[in-house]
């Protein structure tokens, strides 16, 4: 059969005719949610190295707008995929966080910066490698409105130390003042207390004596940077979304930047309409809080809706 005769098929000419006609079928319902979704962070970088950044952090709750998803038959299906951190050997950077495909997404967290290079932009930016001087990450990729995260920390002089990572609620820190931390998460209560999410990874230390300290990693599951001139930068907490913290070193000893955090994503209902919701798979789940139920998703999965 042609395609525009087919069962089930509208042609596109009947499209136009049929909404032209005020015929064309219009959504039942929609499903109505608050929630916080979060990006995996990006990997710090080794030798020095910039921390990673927070992956991009989006929320509705308290009294944003929720995410309001239309449906025609008997039940919705809304697929939910969990970012991933990048890796701190070799640097990457975090991947997106997305529900219903492209309905939803927050992007993933910049990696750091090698020597003298630039951190790479991301939901927010890694921090700039140690050496000359070199900017931070751009935070916000996704062009959001509120932003989705911060700038990372740039480097400078006189002392040549990488930068921190951006975080959720704040810059990261800047190396040329030995003040290459990771910039801090942002709070929500959404799963009732409150708790930080989405920390930017801390800078590496420099061998060299230059700034001999460590980036503390941001508060929110951001990683440390290293605490030596060849140790490794830590990971950045799981379901945080944290970066990943930069390594040690600059000449042929170093240490590795840690691993970003994996990202994560939050939905709040009325816990009176618990029964019409059903999360997969198991690993994911649900809790109350107060007269509201929180479903959390740590992996890929789908939470579908039967009125």
């Amino acid at each position: 059969k042609e395609l525009n005769k087919a069962s089930g098929v509208w042609s596109m000419q009947s499209q136009f005719q049929s909404r032209g006609a005020g015929t064309w079928p219009e959504p039942e319902s929609s499903v109505d949610l608050e929630y916080l979704i979060l990006a995996g962070g990006g990997g710090g970088h080794a030798q020095n190295g910039g921390g990673g950044g927070a992956g991009g952090y989006r929320t509705s709750f308290p009294g944003g707008t929720k995410y309001s998803v239309p449906f025609y038959g008997a039940s919705v299906t809304i697929p939910v995929t969990i970012g991933g951190g990048g890796a701190g050997n070799p640097q990457a950077k975090g991947t997106a966080t997305s529900v219903n495909s492209c309905g939803l997404m927050t992007s993933g967290g910049g990696k750091g910066g090698g020597a003298s290079a630039p951190g790479m932009a991301g939901g927010s930016g890694g921090g700039a490698g140690g050496w000359c001087n070199a900017t931070g990450g751009l935070g916000n990729a996704g062009g959001y409105s509120p932003p989705e995260g911060n700038n990372g920390g740039t480097t400078s002089s006189p002392t040549a130390a990488s930068g921190g990572g951006g975080g959720a609620g704040g810059v990261g820190g800047n190396g040329g003042a030995c003040t290459g931390n990771g910039g801090a998460g942002a709070a929500s209560s959404i799963t009732g207390s409150p708790v930080l999410r989405g920390g930017g990874g801390g800078s590496g230390m420099d061998s060299r004596g230059y700034c001999s300290r460590t980036g503390s990693g941001g508060p929110g599951g951001g990683g440390a940077g290293s605490p030596s001139g060849t140790g490794n930068g830590s990971n950045g907490d799981t379901n945080k979304g944290g970066g990943g913290g930069g390594g040690g070193g600059t000449g042929a000893a170093y240490g590795y930047g840690g691993n970003g955090g994996s990202g994560v994503a939050y939905f709040r209902y009325p816990t009176s309409d618990a029964p019409k919701y059903a999360i997969a798979p198991g690993t994911n789940g649900t809790a109350t809080t107060g007269s509201c139920t929180v479903a959390t998703f740590t992996v890929n999965g789908t939470l579908t809706y039967t009125p």
